[in-house]
């Protein structure tokens, strides 16, 4: 994203992709096209920053993109501020009371309903091929320690979650191997892949934050 002076954009609108972060993307489509599987769908959040990500992506798979709210970066009371600067100003004190939920935007737990709901929605909404999300790192990265059974709570400096990188869901039977019609065929998530297409273009960037 073109975001030099450093700025918590979260929701905030008028942030796009700088040229690197274009190329970034392109990485990201060009990694798909390479895997030789069929596309079905594109759904992408709402920002203006995600939709220029998904352009290349629709380009490459002749898709039309769905807007979607349930993948879109979560709240924050530090958007619009840098935060390093943020957390030393009184003021803002008060949000930084529990890390746990975080008292500072939308709680995990709200992350993780959306998010699981939007996956399930995005499956249910082909009848067969993939489909591409693009969302947020933190929504990303929430997703990810959901199906992992990991808690919450982390340190944002630790997320495997890169510009432009792909992490892949499967959905598949809590018990898909097992012959006997009385097992639990329940539906749940695996994560079965993490790459980062544009990891050459990474030293360069100025934002940390996967789109």
């Amino acid at each position: 994203m073109f975001n030099p002076d450093g700025i918590l954009y979260g929701r905030l609108p008028g942030f796009g992709l700088s040229k690197l972060g274009h190329r970034m993307a392109q990485a990201a489509a060009d990694e798909l096209q390479q895997r030789s599987r069929p596309v079905s769908a594109l759904r992408v959040s709402p920002l203006q920053r995600t939709r220029e990500s998904a352009a290349p992506i629709a380009a490459a798979f002749g898709l039309e993109p769905v807007i979607d709210e349930g993948i879109i970066e979560p709240t924050n009371r530090f958007e619009g501020t840098k935060m390093k600067l943020a957390v030393r100003k009184p003021a803002y004190w008060p949000y930084l009371v529990n890390p746990l939920r975080p008292s500072w935007g939308e709680a995990y737990s709200s992350i993780e309903r959306r998010m699981l709901a939007a996956v399930e929605q995005a499956f249910d909404s082909v009848e067969s091929g993939d489909v591409v999300l693009v969302s947020h790192q933190l929504p990303i990265w929430v997703t990810h320690l959901s199906v992992a059974g990991e808690r919450f709570p982390h340190d944002p400096r630790k997320r495997r979650c890169a510009l432009s990188s792909i992490t892949t869901f499967e959905r598949v039977s809590a018990d898909e191997e097992s012959t006997d019609p009385a097992a639990d065929k329940t539906r749940r998530l695996v994560e079965v892949a993490y790459v980062e297409p544009a990891a050459s273009l990474q030293t360069a960037a100025t934002d940390v934050g996967a789109v």
